[in-house]
């Protein structure tokens, strides 16, 4: 994935979740608490929205964890990033399963996804 500060937040969330339908990224203005931040527009460009301005490609495979993603987002990027996962028809956090790879949390997200629709949608 190219981070270049051309490029919209919604493409940085789009070409994600076309690799992890069952996950998706947020942007914020600050990292911390949820109170404490602040989700950014998706329509603003990369440059409008960090102080550290270098550009590069961010490698984003399914063994990759939770946790390192958003580190690596943060420290080469300097974009403050959190990543959830569909349950059902919700967007959950994955704070307490960062520990869990993107293939994890992809899986997890199909399978309640997929049982969401056999029992709510039929």
């Amino acid at each position: 994935m190219l981070i270049r500060d051309d490029r919209t937040l919604r493409d940085i969330q789009e070409e994600f979740s076309e690799k992890f339908p069952y996950l998706k990224i947020e942007f914020y203005s600050s990292n911390g608490t949820p109170d404490a931040r602040k989700k950014l527009d998706t329509g603003k460009t990369i440059g409008e929205v960090r102080t550290v301005h270098q550009e590069g490609q961010l490698s984003i495979h399914g063994n990759v964890k939770v946790r390192s993603l958003e580190s690596s987002f943060l420290e080469n990027f300097g974009l403050n990033v959190q990543v959830f996962r569909l349950s059902g028809n919700l967007w959950l956090q994955t704070t307490s399963t960062d520990e869990w790879t993107l293939h994890e949390q992809n899986r997890k997200g199909g399978a309640s996804a997929s049982h969401y629709k056999e029992k709510y949608e039929s």
